[in-house]
């Protein structure tokens, strides 16, 4: 069933002529296809464990994550504890924690369903207030902070995405491959000297554009300009060893983020990034303190987009398509009128 809201803006658009290549109880036979596909196979590369995780945490932990630093979380009280709890980001550094409490040592880890609720994000064909991901993480050594081992990742992970994709086409012959053979891997300081002039989402249309598949790394630090490309909580991911994978997606137009990944700070670089967010104060938190003393592994984790991920192998437009969310009555009446379903 639909839930209607009122909107007063909307962004949103569908392609001249579009069609869904599956009906809707196809699509649901799909998306466990996927789903269920590319978690075994993602369990495969990169030895994970599956665990349960919160939904909510409590504001003091330090646990929950700022994302991009200013997106507010739901929050409301619990009757019993007298106090209020938070729904999660995301699980960066709960994920964390959990790797140091269940004693998973170096080249294994775990992943985990992660629900959230973000509450301000611009609905869209690609954004909905419920987020679904695969949320995973796994302990690595010092020898292992670095460059080559983050993309040799990166690969295994586009490697898992691509049998996913093979399972789905051999299911549904109709769909259209999205994941290219190739990923390219560049930096953001490497596309702001290629393209000054445009914006930092432009220049991602533009990287995938002709590279059909890109991992876009060092998100968060300042470039040269003075300004970061984009926002990056300084408490979790290294921003000199993170970045996306971005993959050009021709129905809609444009590059598409699947997964947001890195290696994960340590005590250096958590000292460094709080200060340079004017975040020195997060410090005295209980998960930080454990960092700065040396009490957690050295790690590196992601999360990676169901939703997002169906939606593009499924050849769809708009992420309601294979995701059961709250629209607007403007978004919902303009899907009716265009032939997209909505769950």
């Amino acid at each position: 069933m639909l839930h209607r809201k009122v909107s007063t803006t909307m962004n949103f658009i569908v392609p001249a002529g579009y069609t869904p290549d599956i009906n809707l109880k196809e699509t649901q036979i799909a998306i466990k296809i996927v789903k269920d596909f590319f978690q075994k196979e993602l369990t495969k590369q990169l030895n994970l464990t599956r665990v349960s995780a919160p939904l909510f945490v409590t504001p003091e932990s330090g646990l929950n994550d700022n994302l991009n630093g200013v997106e507010r979380p739901v929050q409301f009280d619990v009757l019993e504890m007298h106090s209020d709890v938070q729904v999660v980001h995301s699980l960066a550094k709960w994920k964390r924690l959990a790797l140091k409490r269940y004693g998973f040592g170096p080249g294994s880890g775990i992943y985990t369903d992660m629900n959230a609720i973000r509450r301000d994000e611009d609905l869209d064909n690609l954004h909905s207030v419920y987020v679904d991901q695969w949320d995973w993480e796994k302990v690595i050594t010092t020898q292992l902070r670095n460059i080559t081992y983050l993309q040799d990742t990166v690969k295994a992970i586009v490697g898992a995405l691509k049998r996913t994709q093979d399972q789905a086409c051999r299911q549904f012959p109709i769909l259209n491959r999205v994941i290219p053979e190739k990923i390219t891997f560049l930096t953001t300081q490497q596309l702001e000297d290629r393209y000054p002039e445009l914006t930092p989402k432009e220049r991602e249309d533009a990287a995938c554009k002709e590279h059909g598949l890109v991992f876009l790394m060092q998100i968060g630090d300042k470039l040269r300009s003075g300004r970061p490309h984009d926002g990056r909580a300084p408490d979790y991911d290294d921003w000199s060893l993170n970045g996306d994978i971005l993959v050009w997606y021709p129905l809609l137009n444009r590059a598409v983020e699947i997964s947001s990944m890195g290696i994960r700070v340590d005590e250096k670089a958590l000292k460094e990034q709080l200060a340079k967010a004017n975040c020195e104060s997060r410090a005295e938190l209980p998960f930080h303190k454990m960092l700065l003393e040396g009490q957690l592994p050295l790690t590196m984790g992601g999360g990676i987009g169901q939703s997002r991920i169906c939606m593009l192998m499924l050849n769809k437009v708009h992420i309601g398509e294979v995701q059961a969310a709250v629209w607007s009555n403007e978004m919902i009446d303009a899907c009716e009128a265009r032939g997209v379903h909505l769950l």
